[in-house]
């Protein structure tokens, strides 16, 4: 709890007192912990950017390196398949280099994509997502399309307090 800055000192031997005075009269006990329950009831949650710091700082770096979100902002519509795909290879080799700078990911499931696998009872659903003809109870046997991918190691740097995480990309100006 963040102490108040204009609050006063209260001194070793007056919390004494009050504490004697609290354990002595029940009543007033109970008004004092009815008044902390509003104070913490009242704490201010941190504001949403700084809940998703690491979101933002993760976009940021795929901005910086990748230009992702230049690259998905864009209507492309208009362009060629050509400069798509050249535009794409920019994209994907700066967000490559960011996401291993950040991160080192392994396959979900073992087995090779286009492998026949059998996914037994009890299987955990978050690691594997069944698809086409779902029916009856497993053991299931079907063709693993995609192996899935799991973090393994996750070196995101902290964030400064100083710095505004919603700004993901600066504006740039070229001086000429």
């Amino acid at each position: 709890m963040e102490q108040n800055e204009t609050a006063e000192r209260v001194s070793f031997w007056e919390r004494l007192g009050l504490g004697f005075r609290v354990w002595l009269n029940g009543e007033l006990a109970g008004r004092i912990k009815q008044g902390l329950k509003a104070l913490e009831s009242k704490a201010v949650a941190p504001a949403p950017e700084r809940v998703h710091a690491s979101g933002l700082l993760l976009l940021s770096a795929l901005q910086r390196e990748g230009r992702l979100l230049d690259f998905l902002q864009q209507d492309v519509a208009g362009f060629s398949d050509e400069q798509v795909g050249a535009a794409a290879r920019v994209v994907h080799g700066g967000c490559r280099k960011v996401l291993q700078q950040y991160f080192e990911f392994e396959p979900a499931a073992k087995e090779a994509e286009g492998a026949e696998v059998t996914v037994p009872k009890g299987f955990d659903p978050q690691r594997i997502r069944l698809t086409g003809n779902v029916a009856g109870q497993p053991p299931f046997r079907g063709t693993l399309r995609h192996h899935g991918w799991v973090a393994r190691a996750i070196r995101m740097p902290s964030l400064s307090e100083s710095l505004d995480p919603r700004l993901v990309a600066p504006a740039e100006v070229e001086l000429s």
